[in-house]
């Protein structure tokens, strides 16, 4: 029966994909992990437990059927598996490759707590993906029925294209702004390729095109065309621009004092061949220099990750918690450190030693962890007396995102911000204060984890189609 061939992880051990040595892929930007055989995937999907209320699935964003594909996995029906898996994820093979599974759905997996090892359910959703590229089961989008409708998204990033799927598996005509030369956003300059070879973005992005979505790249809303034209050109329009203005230091305006988006940019063009002034004159460059990182996310991790891989001298990463409250991937820091990176923690800038060729260090608080917040997180202190210099030739801050002022870049005053600036979006369909206007629910998040991008551009998708259906059927009536 099909049930026997689950519930193994008390026999069988959590085995991961294998995993290349620190020493070799610190000299390139090639993917870390190998992939999972077919016997293998199959081996590790058995010991899922089928628990009756699955943690695993209740604690993604996208709310996938996990317990459903790894059964299907361990049964050999890969083909059932992949299509049970992209039924809620426009990326499952994105997703396996860069979700921080180990603080979502494989962190809160029933045999996990219970001491057997967690399933390792991102490394079988990535097999499970590739695998269908590989064999053709993935194909053009064609629809139903197409509708006449156009929807207007700004952003190719993932929330954008996960809502460009949906709309046209529904039939709905999507044209695509952007204002890189390339789709995909964070996907493609932001992400690393130890962690997302851009061959998987390019192919999704044919995907898109065999399926008669329209990209209008290198254009930038307000400047190469304006919002109202956008708006009077399509039936409904979709804001998902992500964030990428990033939060700032006091006093950090110094020569090699640089922003993470810039530098993880610069070297994925880079790697793409593009000519990149900026990394050839050094300015973003980490070869032969002592690097800081400032951040305790999964930006940067990924901006540590690339020092070392151009060659620094070393690579330190201050933080001001510790390990155990970082928000970062604690499978990325494991490997950051694998890779020769230092972890600094409970350690915070103070202000930059600078000289005639710009930075030359960090000054540094020691700090120690106080009463909890709100979040119950506990709140960094300050111990006096305890600040040292931390030499550095290139500064890293990686301090997170904040969003853009698009009612004044766009010129669109009526477009109502929260208080933190981000578009005024009502939970679950994105509805903005314009008619017709949706925005990808939570973009300030959404830049932080893919996921959550996913999540809110179908869910906005499905609600612009709604919006369309009775925008139809009004006129109808009026007729």
């Amino acid at each position: 029966m099909a049930e026997n061939k689950m519930l193994k992880f008390v026999s069988v051990p959590r085995d991961m994909p294998e995993k290349r040595l620190a020493a070799a892929r610190r000299e390139d930007f090639n993917e870390i992990y190998a992939e999972f055989a077919r016997d293998k995937a199959a081996e590790q999907s058995s010991r899922c437990s089928q628990c009756g209320v699955p943690y695993c699935q209740t604690h993604c964003p996208l709310h996938n059927n996990i317990p459903d594909w790894l059964r299907l996995t361990a049964q050999g029906r890969l083909q059932e598996a992949y299509e049970v898996s992209q039924a809620t994820n426009t990326f499952p093979e994105i997703c396996g490759r860069i979700c921080p599974q180990d603080r979502l759905c494989e962190g809160n997996c029933v045999i996990e707590q219970s001491g057997h090892g967690t399933v390792t359910i991102g490394s079988v959703e990535k097999y499970i993906t590739d695998t269908a590229w590989e064999e053709g089961w993935v194909q053009p989008i064609r629809a139903a029925r197409e509708r006449p409708e156009s929807v207007g998204i700004i952003g190719a990033g993932p929330g954008g294209l996960a809502a460009a799927d949906y709309l046209r598996r529904a039939g709905v005509q999507v044209t695509v702004y952007d204002r890189y030369d390339r789709v995909g956003g964070l996907m493609t300059y932001g992400i690393p390729g130890f962690k997302l070879e851009k061959e998987i973005v390019d192919r999704r992005t044919k995907q898109f095109e065999e399926s008669g979505v329209e990209f209008v790249l290198n254009c930038k809303v307000g400047e190469d065309i304006s919002f109202d034209a956008i708006r009077g050109k399509h039936d409904a329009v979709l804001i998902a621009t992500g964030v990428y203005k990033s939060r700032d230091l006091p006093d950090s305006d110094h020569g090699g004092v640089v922003r993470a988006i810039d530098y993880l940019t610069a070297s994925n063009r880079r790697n793409f061949g593009d000519d990149v002034p900026e990394f050839d004159s050094g300015e973003l460059n980490a070869a032969g220099k002592k690097v800081v990182v400032i951040g305790g996310g999964d930006t940067a991790m990924d901006c540590v990750r690339t020092a070392i891989r151009q060659g620094a001298e070393s690579v330190k990463c201050l933080y001001r918690r510790d390990r155990a409250n970082m928000p970062g991937s604690q499978r990325e820091v494991a490997n950051a450190e694998e890779e020769g990176v230092e972890l600094v923690w409970l350690s915070a800038p103070k202000g930059f030693d600078c000289g005639a060729n710009g930075v030359e260090g960090v000054h540094v608080h020691k700090m120690r962890l106080g009463t909890p917040d709100a979040t119950g997180r506990r709140m960094p202190e300050k111990i006096e007396g305890a600040d040292y210099v931390e030499q550095a030739d290139l500064v890293i801050k990686a301090l997170g995102f904040e969003p853009e002022d698009l009612p004044t870049l766009w010129g669109v005053d009526a477009l109502e911000v929260t208080r933190w600036g981000t578009v005024r979006a009502e939970f679950g369909t994105g509805a903005t204060s314009l008619d017709g206007v949706f925005a990808v629910g939570d973009i300030v998040r959404g830049a932080s984890l893919v996921v959550w991008a996913i999540r809110d551009g179908r869910d906005s998708a499905a609600a612009i189609v709604q919006y369309l259906d009775e925008s139809a059927s009004a006129g109808v009536a009026a007729e």
